[in-house]
């Protein structure tokens, strides 16, 4: 049998301060194909553990210097070998030391003089427990690696869904939100407000104009405009429960939650206002040197005999009025 046949079927430590016995063991256990260590002694032993870590230890319990039992514990103590079975040999068959040697960590107990079958049956015994718990240590970590790269993977796969909801709601040019992402909250801010009695604003706004500024400027500038349009009125509505969205074209909207008429007003003003202090020229416009907005403004408190639609209509009124008067103006429509 090779080296490397020995090392594969195991290696075990014989720890025994009688030369007789190591022999005897040693002998018989290589011709069972283990590869063997030997120590006379415990210092000896816990030296060699460190340098060579042994599958199985066979450990004698009366020994000069620290006993079985002593050498037992530090390994135990140990981190790096205390997972090595210990098996120990005695000719003590007091209850009290096979206890003891249990409470201190050992996996078994040999009764001296040793019978050659059954010190390997027990040798065997351990070793395939041992293999067995390195196995499922392996098959564990396997796991928890899987499990881990699973979270990974979900967590991913979470980032990229959410990823893929916000650029579906989200209008590419302007980067806020989209026609679907308006009809969406319109219809959930309908439903709180009649829940809540709160009265519900919106307003419509429209590029004054805007034909002709993308007529002079191109289809790049006339993005650029849009775009910059958008981001000001993100600016000048700040509440987390507002919306502002691209409602199509160059018709923006702005979805305003408990908000009354006054207040709604007061929001268009600060709107049209900072669309003015873009100074964005418009070379084109018969009303101004820069681009400008025109807003149609309109409340409600929601009610079953209402609807969403009567809320657009009014706010497309109010725009229309707007444009009729001279544009760059915002105009409230009772409902």
């Amino acid at each position: 049998m090779t080296v490397e046949d020995s090392a594969d079927k195991g290696t075990i430590l014989i720890v025994d301060d009688t030369p007789s016995n190591l022999e005897v063991l040693f002998e018989f256990l290589t011709n069972a194909g283990f590869k063997v260590l030997v120590a006379i002694d415990g210092e000896s032993a816990i030296q060699k553990v460190e340098y060579v870590c042994p599958d199985v230890i066979l450990l004698d319990v009366i020994m000069p210097g620290i006993d079985g039992f002593e050498t037992c514990r530090r390994l135990k103590n140990n981190p790096s070998t205390q997972d090595i079975p210990v098996i120990f040999m005695t000719a003590l068959a007091q209850t009290s030391v096979v206890v003891k040697g249990f409470e201190l960590g050992a996996v078994d107990y040999i009764t001296k003089p040793t019978q050659q079958e059954i010190v390997l049956a027990r040798v065997t015994t351990h070793l395939t427990i041992q293999k067995l718990r390195h196995s499922l240590q392996i098959q564990n970590l396997q796991l928890q690696k899987e499990i881990q790269h699973r979270q990974k993977a979900e967590a991913a796969l979470q980032k990229a869904n959410q990823q893929l909801k916000r650029l579906a709601t989200i209008d590419g040019l302007t980067q806020i939100a989209n026609r679907r992402r308006f009809d969406d909250y319109l219809a959930q801010s309908w439903r709180l407000s009649m829940r809540e009695k709160w009265p519900l604003s919106l307003l419509l706004c429209d590029v004054d104009f805007f034909k002709l500024y993308n007529d002079t400027k191109g289809h790049q500038g006339g993005d650029e405009c849009l775009y910059q349009v958008a981001q000001s009125l993100s600016r000048v509505v700040k509440r987390p429960a507002d919306l502002v969205a691209r409602y199509g074209g160059e018709e923006f909207a702005v979805i305003l939650p408990n908000t009354p008429a006054e207040g709604a007003l007061q929001v268009a003003q600060f709107i049209r206002l900072s669309i003015r202090e873009l100074a964005i020229v418009h070379p084109q416009s018969p009303i101004s040197q820069y681009v400008t907005l025109s807003l149609g403004v309109a409340t409600i408190v929601p009610c079953l005999d209402s609807s969403p639609e009567l809320l657009i209509t009014a706010a497309d009124q109010a725009l229309y009025q707007a444009k009729k008067l001279g544009r760059d103006r915002a105009v409230f429509t009772p409902l």
